[in-house]
């Protein structure tokens, strides 16, 4: 049975310095957004295009939404596979296409580093990545691939 989930935030624009949009370097970028029982964040544009350098910007927050989903099925799945992780790290980049109709992204690399508790769990930890990507709702709703660079390596004794 297919389940449907519903998901809000409030955006709200911070950026009028007195003359709104009046022209296109009259207004500031800058954004919070919020949601219920939650801390703001903080954004505004790349600042390529005049955005604030100090704060998020969408392109961020999108790899960052990749990253995450990937990370939380990954655990998940670890769980269910007695793959024991105690430490998950995740450089992503992502690569966006300017073009004259637009612009979008063309392809994200993730590259999780994973640390896992003991060598005969490595196989496993690789082999589970594929996985939590077929589970990814996010991943599962981009036009663009979204490949995988995964580390798998043992916890060390100085990491006890």
């Amino acid at each position: 049975m297919a389940n449907t989930h519903h998901y809000t935030i409030n955006l709200e624009w911070t950026g009028d310095k007195g003359s709104g949009t009046s022209s296109y370097v009259s207004y500031s970028r800058d954004h919070i957004i919020k949601s219920v029982n939650k801390p703001a964040i903080e954004g505004s544009s790349d600042p390529m295009f005049r955005g604030d350098p100090r704060r998020y910007n969408p392109e961020e927050l999108f790899l960052s939404s990749l990253a995450a989903c990937h990370m939380l099925w990954y655990l998940h799945l670890c769980a269910d596979h007695a793959v024991i992780v105690k430490k998950y790290t995740d450089q992503p980049v992502g690569q966006l296409q300017e073009d004259p109709a637009g612009g979008k992204f063309t392809e994200v690399i993730l590259r999780p580093t994973v640390t896992v508790t003991n060598a005969s769990m490595l196989a496993k930890a690789r082999e589970l990545h594929r996985e939590a990507h077929r589970q990814c709702f996010i991943a599962n709703s981009c036009n663009f691939p979204v490949r995988h660079e995964p580390v798998c390596e043992v916890l060390s004794a100085e990491g006890l």
